[in-house]
């Protein structure tokens, strides 16, 4: 029934389309702002800004951990969606990753994959202290979830009982996809620049807009979209810092989380991709879910990059499926006396 409503929505978007209406004309696309809001201290000291909603003794927790140059708002589908099917049941916590949104400035030293995963674990202990908990993680934030599995497997073990991969990848980001389009010269000469003289660059958005900016722009979307949709993102591009964007390029270049896949050997997985996604090609996500041994594969297709906001039936199909399928095999554990 959930796959027969998906391609209902899909079919509605598309005559919407058609028709030469905008499905998102009346959209609040700032409903996340009038979410329950706090402040999260990573282990550094910089501030993480987050946002939740549902009930705060929920028995699972739905962690939502955006991707580069985005915000929490880049899951809007899914917490209006989501929060309507589970209600009460399961809470959902969303945050603004360093250096992105309504979170603090970090030092370029901390903008590493491995950094992200810590603040992942500081808003675990700080916002999530109990209860099962379900990861989802958009493209870099799917590698801050690999990172933090990595780091706290003791987490992972004890608390984590599934989790949902998005457009994200282990390793290998240099050798394909975006890290390729971001060899140049070009860029190259764009890193100094902000490692030099920060300040002055920021001045200069235009150099931004002119080198990285349209890559992230012609990945987003593999098929035709509201074009509030896409003002919509692109302002999460425009308003990320030209600092934070540059000081985060040589991690997801040459970031390797492959250890991390270890741990999630009995935790049940789904790894979502759109197969028109560059960025991170669906040939990526396909090796992810095969080194994944209990992982659901979700094509999406004519997917771009930002899936969740193309193809939200999908992928609020895709979260759903997980939760029920993580919290059913946590349930047979409890009654098996495994945890």
């Amino acid at each position: 029934m959930l796959g027969l409503l998906e391609s209902i929505a899909i079919v509605v978007r598309e005559t919407a389309f058609r028709s030469n209406k905008d499905p998102l004309a009346t959209e609040n696309l700032d409903l996340m702002d009038a979410d329950r809001g706090s402040i999260v201290t990573a282990d550094d000291g910089v501030p993480l800004a987050v946002r939740e909603v549902g009930p705060s003794d929920a028995e699972t927790t739905v962690v939502f951990v955006h991707g580069y140059c985005l915000r929490t708002s880049s899951w809007h589908f899914q917490r209006r969606a989501l929060e309507q099917q589970w209600g009460s049941t399961v809470r959902m916590v969303f945050y603004d990753q360093r250096g992105h949104g309504r979170s603090g400035v970090p030092s370029p030293d901390s903008c590493t994959i491995g950094q992200l995963g810590l603040d992942l674990d500081a808003v675990i202990r700080s916002v999530v202290p109990r209860g099962r908990i379900v990861l989802v993680g958009h493209s870099m934030g799917g590698m801050s979830i690999l990172s933090m599995a990595r780091q706290r497997s003791d987490v992972l073990r004890q608390r984590v009982i599934g989790a949902v991969l998005i457009s994200t990848t282990a390793a290998g980001l240099a050798q394909s996809g975006v890290g390729r389009s971001l060899q140049n010269p070009a860029v190259d000469a764009f890193r100094l620049a902000v490692r030099t003289s920060p300040g002055l660059v920021q001045f200069g958005r235009g150099a931004v807009r002119a080198l990285i900016s349209p890559i992230l722009r012609a990945a987003s979307y593999g098929t035709r979209v509201s074009p509030r949709l896409v003002a919509f993102s692109q302002s999460m591009i425009d308003d990320t810092s030209v600092v934070t964007i540059v000081n985060f390029l040589e991690t997801l270049e040459l970031h390797d989380e492959s250890e991390a896949l270890l741990e999630f050997e009995n935790i049940p997985v789904s790894v979502v991709c759109g197969d028109e996604d560059w960025i991170i090609p669906f040939a990526s996500s396909e090796a992810l879910a095969q080194a994944l041994p209990r992982s659901e594969m979700v094509r999406v297709r004519q997917g771009g990059h930002l899936v969740q906001l193309e193809f939200p039936e999908q992928v609020n199909g895709a979260i759903t499926r997980l939760v029920a399928r993580a919290t059913e095999a946590a349930g047979k554990k409890r009654r098996w006396g495994v945890v």
